[in-house]
């Protein structure tokens, strides 16, 4: 880890991941004060604004959303350093640190979101297009109840990677800092980093970025989701295995397929297939070789493999404070 004192920064994590389990979002909080998050986006939208000049030619545009990702990152990095520094001249300063940190993951709003559509599954298509379309990006109304089922269960093991374990990761490597530079480029890929017209060339940077970011994470959280797979009464963890190893490339994502094969293998179902974007088909290859037909009990099912997996990954630092603390 390059940092210093790593038993404080366990001591945080672990503190902040036990914030974001029990709070998660509290939406009295959120409607008060701006979320960081928030923040960041309208950070980048301003520097949008001030860099993007639709009509300039495609290499001018790659390199002006260089410009904004290299500001975005130093600027976030640079605040997460200044935050650090002035938590760690001051008593019980790590606690700032654990409650900053549990705002940036996003296990609890996860696990609520995924839950919403396993309820509105229950209740029927049109409850389950509705939840579903808050956490996706492809037609809701081209769904049937199984296509709905996949796409929460996909939602669930892509943000289990990008919104918990890929956070962890670089606050582990990098501290704070690392936390929130990977925070502002996490969003800028889903603020610029899509293929659309305006975006295709300004907003190369950060896709590809967020891909190398995102990449250690990936591998991890397949692994977590195994070991969880382990503690699940009737899941798989050596189809889980299987199924990474010959699936996760599959996906058109060079990181979402790894944990959502990882969730495919273990519960014994199928994910990914075809799907609409924007009223145009998208052929994708299967993941998994078990049941298309996904239940709300499936998605449930998946929710608790879900806390398993970050159960394993929350044990595993917070014994690692408790050796250093035990040793210093």
């Amino acid at each position: 880890m390059l940092v210093d004192h790593p038993e404080r920064l366990l001591a945080w994590l672990t503190l902040a991941l036990l914030l974001d389990a029990v709070l998660g979002d509290p939406p009295w909080l959120w409607r008060r004060l701006p979320h960081p998050v928030v923040l960041i986006g309208r950070a980048i939208t301003r520097l949008e604004r001030l860099l993007l000049d639709e009509a300039a030619p495609p290499a001018r545009k790659r390199r002006l959303g260089a410009l904004l990702v290299a500001l975005m990152v130093a600027g976030a990095f640079g605040l997460g350093l200044a935050v650090h520094l002035i938590a760690a001249g001051i008593p019980h300063g790590w606690l700032v640190e654990a409650l900053l940190g549990g705002v940036m993951l996003a296990q609890r709003s996860l696990h609520d979101h995924v839950l919403a559509v396993a309820r509105g599954m229950d209740q029927g298509i049109e409850a389950a297009c509705r939840a579903v379309s808050m956490i996706v990006g492809r037609d809701p109304e081209r769904l049937d109840s199984p296509a709905v089922g996949r796409a929460a269960i996909e939602s669930a093991a892509e943000n289990f990677s990008d919104g918990v374990i890929a956070p962890l990761v670089w606050a582990l490597l990098l501290g704070l800092p690392g936390l929130l530079a990977y925070k502002a480029i996490n969003t800028m890929d889903s603020m610029i980093g899509h293929k659309s017209p305006r975006y295709l060339e300004f907003g190369r940077a950060a896709a590809r970025l967020d891909d190398r970011v995102n990449l250690p994470a990936s591998r991890l959280s397949a692994v977590l989701v195994m070991l969880g797979a382990l503690l699940l009464p009737g899941a798989a963890p050596g189809a889980a295995w299987r199924t990474v190893r010959r699936d996760a490339r599959l996906h058109r994502s060079p990181n979402a397929g790894w944990p959502e094969a990882a969730f495919a293998g273990a519960l014994g179902i199928r994910l990914c297939g075809p799907r609409s974007y924007g009223g145009v088909p998208s052929v994708a290859h299967w993941i998994g070789s078990g049941r298309a037909e996904v239940t709300a009990g499936d998605v449930r099912r998946s929710l608790v493999l879900l806390w398993l997996a970050w159960a394993v990954a929350a044990g595993a630092v917070g014994a690692g404070w408790w050796v250093l603390a035990a040793g210093s």
